[in-house]
């Protein structure tokens, strides 16, 4: 099955949504990036997706990208610098894990959605939204190989 295809149209609805909602709460950014195989360690995989979707490019340095690799059941969840010195050190492993919980039981863009809302709620914490504060980042859901 290709990235694509994971998701039914509404699901990626449902995931932007929860993106905007998240990011209506926060100055921080977040991304959900698809792709159907990695071939490499997932971590690697998802920095230079970081990088390439120019999330360390936020004023604040508070992006978090949330990276599944569909086909290889491959996931990651990496914070920029300024929300890693903030959030508890064991934080993406818990967003993780609730994303699992979900995916074990087919609810896939609940996962999403648990880790979507899991990180807004701390960016909400650490970055509140300010009053002239602007999206930097699309919410919309990218996808690769």
């Amino acid at each position: 099955m290709g990235a694509r295809s994971f998701l039914t149209e509404q699901q990626q609805k449902r995931i932007v949504s929860a993106i905007a909602e998240a990011e209506n709460k926060t100055s921080g950014e977040i991304r959900v990036h698809l792709d159907s195989t990695c071939k490499e360690d997932v971590l690697d995989r998802a920095a230079a997706l970081f990088e390439k979707l120019k999330m360390h490019e936020t004023e604040l340095r508070n992006g978090v990208l949330i990276y599944l690799a569909t086909n290889d059941r491959k996931l990651a969840i990496i914070g920029d610098a300024g929300i890693n010195s903030k959030v508890p050190e064991n934080f993406w492993e818990d967003a993780k894990e609730a994303m699992v919980e979900a995916f074990k039981e087919g609810k896939y863009a609940e996962g999403l959605e648990k880790a979507i809302t899991m990180a807004g709620e701390k960016l909400k914490i650490f970055f509140p939204v300010s009053k002239d504060d602007i999206n930097e980042l699309s919410d919309e859901i990218s996808f690769g190989k």
